[in-house]
């Protein structure tokens, strides 16, 4: 399926599980969308406190420093409207709870599309199928259909918050095992690297962490068809209208 043009676009959500899923798996792809004008915002589901084994904080310390850091990363793209939901990581479930978050940020930036992580775990490549990942993506679709339309779901959002339904028209999934929509990003490589490596506590022991992303991204471009040498970024495109 095509993707709306970007023409048509005026805001995005992007949901994830974890700080730095997003600029793995979309930020070349977001930076062109800030170039272009579209309003991005983030929903980080988990406070990330499982990750960083090797950056010598403690896990008490993790959340707050993901935190420092996704903004971080996020103003290397221009993305500086970011919320985090601060639920535990590793304990992520698509609950009744969790989708009532993502709807009332759904109807508060009003997005033409979403971004979120696949639901279905990826053989392929088993670290895009984190558990909190399958859960946020699975939480992302149900808040999209049918809860963020639909008034007389979770009313208190309208009654008590004001927040009226709002129709998302198209989801980006990314971590998909088949995707079927390729964006070109050797432009803005430079700038997902910089997210990246904003990260430091995730990404500083990895010294090849530019090679490794830059292979993934040659890997995608082969896959979606683009000439040899270019990098690219890979999603399962949804129409949700």
């Amino acid at each position: 399926m095509e993707p709306l043009p970007n023409s048509e676009i005026k805001r995005v959500l992007v949901i994830n599980a974890h700080p730095d899923d997003s600029d793995f798996g979309a930020s070349g792809t977001i930076a062109q969308w800030v170039k272009a004008g579209i309003e991005v915002a983030y929903v980080f589901c988990t406070n990330g406190d499982q990750g960083g084994e090797e950056s010598g904080f403690t896990k008490e310390e993790m959340p707050a420093i993901r935190q420092r850091e996704q903004r971080a990363a996020g103003a290397a793209i221009g993305v500086t409207d970011i919320t985090f939901l601060n639920y535990v990581d590793g304990h992520l479930e698509p609950t009744l709870g969790l989708r009532k978050d993502i709807v009332r940020r759904i109807r508060i930036s009003k997005p033409d599309r979403m971004v979120c992580q696949s639901p279905e775990r990826n053989w392929d490549r088993i670290g895009a199928s984190h558990p909190d990942h399958l859960a946020a993506g699975e939480a992302a679709i149900q808040a999209v259909y049918p809860d963020a339309r639909n008034p007389f779901a979770f009313t208190d959002l309208l009654d008590n918050e004001g927040l009226q339904p709002h129709r998302v028209k198209e989801v980006w999934m990314m971590g998909f095992a088949n995707p079927d929509h390729w964006v070109d990003i050797t432009d803005t490589f430079d700038l997902k690297m910089k997210a990246l490596n904003a990260h430091a506590s995730q990404t500083a022991h990895n010294k090849e962490l530019e090679n490794m992303v830059r292979e993934w991204g040659h890997r995608n471009a082969g896959m979606g068809g683009l000439p040899e040498g270019r990098i690219a970024e890979a999603f399962k495109i949804i129409n949700t209208n």
